[in-house]
């Protein structure tokens, strides 16, 4: 019989997906003061994954990521969604978003993104939050793996080698503490 034991605290992410940089600005400085220093910020990519947020946004779209320093529970990820929503509609004109904010965490294992949409790959958390294993870590490959229902933009190899550099990032921070070695 397995013993129930404490989760290992996890690399908290969000995702930005934005047209116009004033706005993803705007986002970092909030983000920053509710979670602490960020300790990676990507380039901006390029984002024509799909057609879906260029009427409400407008484009060019552009993705970055920022990975912050301070460890979190991972039962901390609904919160930290509905955070995120509450700083989309503050940051929102003429009732539409102009940015999108996707909060998730990293560990060794896995890539977890929250999310307000039920689907079938997807566990509810709580307060209308569920999160999906978006990416998995292959010990045999080297890298993370997109699951069978993984957004298209999370499979690019761009996104994938952030998400290895976050993952180094995430064991260094580790490196004093016990950490669990499902992904090693």
């Amino acid at each position: 019989m397995g013993m129930p034991r404490s989760p290992e605290k996890t690399l908290l992410f969000v995702g930005a997906l934005f047209c116009k940089e004033h706005y993803y600005i705007e986002a970092y400085r909030s983000l920053e003061k509710a979670f602490g220093e960020a300790i990676m910020e990507t380039p901006p990519l390029c984002w024509d994954f799909s057609e879906h947020y260029k009427k409400e946004m407008g484009e060019p779209l552009f993705r970055r990521f920022l990975f912050f320093k301070d460890l979190i529970e991972p039962d901390k990820l609904s919160e930290i969604k509905l955070m995120t929503n509450d700083l989309e509609r503050e940051l929102s004109a003429e009732g539409r978003r102009n940015i999108n904010l996707d909060p998730g965490y990293l560990t060794l294992a896995k890539v977890v993104l929250a999310s307000t949409k039920n689907y079938s790959h997807r566990i509810y958390l709580k307060k209308g939050i569920f999160a999906e294993v978006t990416l998995i870590f292959s010990k045999a490959q080297g890298k993370f793996i997109p699951n069978i229902n993984t957004y298209n933009d999370y499979k690019d190899e761009r996104y994938g080698k952030f998400f290895l550099l976050a993952r180094d990032l995430f064991y260094l921070l580790n490196s004093d503490s016990h950490i669990q070695s499902d992904g090693l």
